[in-house]
């Protein structure tokens, strides 16, 4: 699988890691010099300076032939522009945005960004440690009309819900 992370903040550099280890091929891209020290020193992937909602930088990394595109920045906008464009731009058939609003991602999704909302889905696990049943109308996780065929159930986060299953 080829990955293109924009984003080295901490969960960038984790699932950079994480999909290295496994033998994944992984492009990080950051405009942040100081933020590639988060990864390991004998990373495998590759890691870019670059501004990661530049066109010209993603067709230069292969984004067109990502199998995944993560925009993780701390930007909602940035995240959700960057998404739009690998999935339109460059036809990577799985873009998420990490979105930090709730309102911005149902609007991400609705114009058809797949988002992960690390605000709602904390609330979700708060609930759950507090011995709250699941949401599963506020899941943070929001998908745009595909199935994730590929996942079993247990990857999914409690709560989430996915097109057709």
């Amino acid at each position: 699988m080829r990955a293109v992370i924009v984003g080295c903040g901490r969960v960038g550099a984790g699932l950079a890691e994480r999909l290295a280890r496994e033998g994944h091929d992984v492009t990080i891209i950051d405009n942040n010099t100081e933020a590639f020290s988060r990864l390991e020193p004998d990373f495998p992937g590759q890691a870019i300076r670059a501004d990661g909602t530049d066109e010209d930088v993603l067709r230069r990394v292969g984004t067109d032939t990502a199998d995944w595109f993560y925009a993780l920045t701390e930007g909602d906008n940035r995240n959700a522009f960057a998404a739009q464009m690998a999935s339109e731009a460059f036809g990577v058939k799985n873009v998420v945005a990490k979105v930090n609003d709730p309102v911005r991602a149902e609007a991400y999704t609705q114009l058809g960004v797949a988002t992960i909302c690390r605000t709602r889905l904390l609330v979700d696990a708060l609930a759950q440690f507090t011995g709250l049943a699941a949401d599963p109308g506020a899941s943070g996780v929001r998908d745009v009309e595909r199935h994730h065929d590929h996942l079993d159930e247990s990857a999914v986060p409690a709560g989430a819900s996915h097109p057709g299953h």
